[in-house]
């Protein structure tokens, strides 16, 4: 029964924490995406659009290349 717990938990580092580098590769796409298209905003709803296609882009580009790959 030991091992059957082993071997369905997630692994962790020495430190005890788990590894998560999407998290950091999003944040990065997010803030860029940000900057550009506040910078593009000509209004105050253009800017607010603008904040809302930076959070949700990463979801359409990933939909479109699964779209694209027939997956």
């Amino acid at each position: 029964m030991a091992n059957e717990k082993e071997c369905c938990e997630p692994k962790r580092s020495s430190s005890g924490a788990y590894h998560a580098t999407g998290g950091a590769f999003y944040g990065m796409g997010f803030l860029g995406s940000l900057v550009y298209f506040i910078q593009q905003a000509d209004s105050f709803g253009a800017g607010l659009m603008g904040v809302l296609k930076a959070i949700f882009w990463p979801a359409v580009i990933i939909h479109k290349v699964l779209g694209i790959l027939g997956l």
